[in-house]
């Protein structure tokens, strides 16, 4: 600690004074919140309410309505909030993250701030990692907001349309980030106003704020459509990947994550390919398919990095150590290991809309976040959200014991050691949970333990459903559990009979994780509310974190101590060994995690560009003076880019010009080069504005003028989301190549964002040339109808099964022209109905 915060206190000591008087006037109305009836409390929040409209302020509500819930949840639930719980609330309602640690009963926690910004009707979206636990804590918390008259609504998977509405629709709702991410992403693809499920972002309170805002933010929400590239060239890159020896014919780069081609493999690549040089960028598509092999033959591990089961290959979470149902590794890696797997190859998928965790919940009006862990990631909060960590003080002093590590020279030696004290443990009838960093390593163990007859139960992706009944028991006298490192996240471990005698529960780390925030999650499981408990990490030289980021001079002290396999060290020096290679690996993932946010900025001012103007055309505004507006600016850029200037090229051009302006709105023989020879720039642009107006009212007049705005608003969507589709891909394929820049001693982020705005502009351009050539040359026999462009096929993370859907039959109600049964949106006979 340096001398500064030893006179002034940390950031966190300093920033609590200010809110201890809050919590001291909070506590004041205790007495009289006690003497108030049901129905007393109750009007509470109807006073509240006008107070608000009245003009106050939720700051100076604050202290009553902190009260008002802390004594409804005691009547409904025996719970009152602990003052430091209060504090906690507070922070959350300062837009801030309250670091609390594990059993401080964070979700009670969450009651005070949400009632209090409740209180707006604006709504308070709570955020937890997964549905399970987002049921849970509504159906816990719902009787205190009920109470209170407010309404609670909990978004989950399989919700169809309407039920998501009514949940969005409530005072308070509980979900997923995923959910409530791809609800806002859908949101801005209906073709209808009224298929919105979701209102404004006002106040996100975001549980385990770490897992959700930092360990997701590397993955973007993608929502995907068919794509149309085949896919027998992932087989055929994967024969070939095969065939390959490492070291002669590649190397592999496991800080980088890369596998790269020697000069001998780029030979056998020519050879069976029949290529001429390799390098080429006409071979660029062949390149791409080989390196994916490459990677999911020789990077990618089963049961690792991902599971195959029942004909699928689903990914494991590397934090959480569970398959995530439904998410593909992008950019066809993930077709490159069903390759590899003999699966079935899924076609790769087309971009329909996309975003970052990032930047959703930038979007928020405030946002706020609870975990046990955030303070090693305080600068990132800082840094990317604007958000500050305070650490709350526990209810009780901590009473675990967090022993030092204890370092192996050898895997072998490491899991000898670690089964003997589990079984140590396990004779004193002491309670011990056991974290690994896969389901590899976590049956690997329980293999070891059943040779020696240690009952126990196991933990991971594979029996994910019973995870929190499992964890629950964790604590109970002799019992032994088996975890990838956060499995039951979220989850009480309360300690049985007698096991506060036996020490409390016992935490034994397999090996170091990446991330000091995740070891210590898993620290935190063990000494809540003041009980004992003890943990102790055993490393070897031999883990993942040690072998490619620890330092030679650890490596060094090891050799010349001249362990044996069996023997271990345990010292300050190597427990620094250990945290400075955390430190390093976390620094990097933070740069993967800004340079992708830096990525998705470029994206998202355009993304706010479309779906506003998508926003404009489903609300119904009158589009006819932009449409006006598009087309004078349409005439005015085709004239300045033809007219050069050059007086011998000038009948020329006037011809190329007449030719164009036909190809999108004149009528063929309207206008003569002659006519137009005499006139200046500005005298041209206004002919054609003129013959353009007069063309549009008439097709106004054949088609009313009501038709016509809804036509507008139709083209306009169509044209709108198929070419920001095809931006999307086109920014894809941008972001894959622009890493190459920095050899040409260019910022690739700097030239993505040139780039991207470049082909932004010439979007833009062509969505004005497609819209007012549709509209020009519409028929009134076929005006069109609103469609999705195309049908959405899945999203990176859990699969909605609502949205795989068959071709349905013809119901008997069903006409041609009626809406598809399937749901798609389109006609029946542009939908199933062309299978007939």
């Amino acid at each position: 600690m340096g001398i500064f915060q030893k006179i002034f206190g940390t950031y966190s000591d300093r920033e609590l004074k200010r809110i201890f008087p809050i919590v001291e006037k909070i506590d004041s109305y205790d007495a009289k919140m006690q003497q108030l009836s049901d129905e007393e409390l109750r009007a509470k929040t109807d006073e509240f309410k006008e107070r608000l409209g009245k003009g106050e302020s939720l700051n100076s509500i604050l202290p009553e309505a902190f009260a008002v819930v802390r004594e409804a949840s005691w009547r409904t639930m025996g719970l009152k909030h602990y003052k430091v719980q209060l504090i906690g609330g507070i922070v959350l309602h300062q837009g801030r993250i309250a670091e609390m640690r594990t059993g401080e009963g964070k979700t009670l926690v969450a009651t005070a701030p949400a009632y209090l910004n409740a209180l707006t009707g604006k709504g308070v979206h709570i955020v937890t990692v997964n549905d399970y636990l987002a049921k849970r804590d509504r159906d816990i918390m719902a009787p205190v907001y009920e109470f209170l008259g407010l309404k609670v609504g909990v978004i989950l998977h399989e919700l169809d349309q309407s039920q998501r509405q009514e949940a969005y629709k409530c005072d308070i709702t509980y979900g997923t980030n995923s959910e409530f991410g791809f609800d806002y992403l859908r949101d801005n693809m209906v073709i209808y106003k009224e298929e919105r499920v979701q209102r404004g972002l006002n106040f996100a309170i975001v549980d385990e704020v770490d897992s959700i805002l930092i360990d997701e933010a590397r993955t973007p929400l993608i929502i995907s459509g068919e794509g149309e590239k085949s896919t027998e060239f992932y087989k055929i890159a994967d024969y070939f990947a095969k065939t390959l020896k490492k070291e002669d014919d590649f190397t592999i780069d496991e800080k980088a994550n890369a596998v790269i081609l020697t000069e001998e493999g780029i030979k056998k690549a020519e050879d069976f390919f029949k290529l001429e040089n390799y390098a080429d960028p006409e071979n660029m598509e062949i390149q791409h398919h080989v390196v994916q092999a490459l990677k999911g033959n020789y990077i990618m591990r089963k049961d690792k990095d991902y599971m195959v089961v029942d004909g699928e290959v689903l990914i494991v979470d590397e934090f959480t150590g569970r398959a995530m149902e439904g998410r593909r590794y992008s950019d066809g890696l993930h077709q490159a290991i069903e390759a590899k797997e003999g699966v079935k190859v899924e076609r790769e998928s087309r971009t329909l809309a996309t975003i970052t965790y990032q930047n959703y919940f930038r979007m928020f009006g405030k946002l706020s976040g609870m975990t046990g862990t955030a303070l090693t990631e305080e600068n990132e909060f800082r840094e990317i959200y604007g958000l500050d960590v305070i650490v709350i003080p526990t209810n009780k002093p901590i009473a675990r014991i967090d022993f030092p590590d204890v370092v192996y020279k050898t895997e072998k030696g490491k899991f000898k050691a670690i089964v003997e004290d589990i079984v140590e443990t396990y004779k004193n009838g002491q309670p011990s949970l056991v974290g690994t960093v896969s389901i590899e390593k976590s049956e690997l163990i329980s293999d070891m333990l059943k040779r020696k007859g240690v009952p126990h139960q196991v933990l991971n992706a594979k029996y994910h459903e019973k995870e929190a009944e499992i964890i629950s028991h964790a604590g109970e006298k002799g019992m032994v559990t088996i975890a990838t490192n956060m499995a039951g996240r979220g989850t009480d471990i309360k300690l049985g009979e007698g096991v506060i005698e036996a020490g409390g529960l016992k935490i034994i780390g397999t090996e170091r994780h990446e991330s000091r925030r995740i070891d210590n999650q898993l620290r935190g499981r063990s000494g809540r509310q003041g009980d004992p408990g003890a943990s102790r990490f055993y490393v070897s030289l031999e883990d993942d974190l040690m072998r490619i980021f620890g330092s030679d001079k650890l490596k060094g002290i090891v050799e010349k101590l001249g362990l044996g396999d069996d023997e271990a060290i345990e010292s300050k020096m190597v427990s620094g060994a250990i945290e400075n290679a955390q430190k390093k690996v976390e620094g990097n993932n933070f740069d993967v995690r800004k340079t992708l946010l830096q990525y998705d900025d470029v994206i998202n001012k355009q993304r706010e560009i479309i779906y506003k103007q998508r926003s404009q055309v489903l609300e119904g505004e009158d589009l006819r003076e932009e449409v006006i507006a598009m087309f004078k600016d349409l005439v005015s850029s085709a004239v300045s880019s033809h007219l050069s200037g050059l007086e011998e090229e000038f009948e020329n051009d006037l011809a190329k010009l007449i030719d164009y302006m036909e190809d999108i709105f004149v009528p063929a023989d309207t206008v003569k080069v002659e006519e137009l020879a005499n006139l200046t720039n500005e005298e041209i642009v206004e002919r054609f504005i003129e013959i353009g107006e007069k063309i549009y009212a008439e097709k106004e007049e054949e088609f009313t003028a009501e038709q016509m705005r809804e036509i507008e608003r139709v083209i306009l969507l169509r044209v709108v989301d198929s070419k920001w589709m095809d931006h999307l891909d086109d920014m894809d394929h941008l972001k894959r190549g622009i890493g190459l820049r920095a050899y040409k001693q260019q910022d690739p982020a700097q030239a993505y964002q040139f780039e991207g705005s470049e082909m932004f502009n010439e979007m833009i351009y062509n969505i004005k040339v497609e819209t007012i050539k549709y509209l020009f040359h519409v028929q009134i026999q076929k005006a069109p109808e609103r469609e999705r462009v195309v049908k959405e096929t899945h999203t990176n993370q859990a699969e909605d099964d609502s949205i795989k859907k068959q071709p349905v039959k013809k119901e008997k109600t069903t006409g041609r022209n009626d809406h598809c049964p399937c749901g798609s949106g389109k006609k029946y006979k542009n939908c199933c109905g062309r299978f007939e």
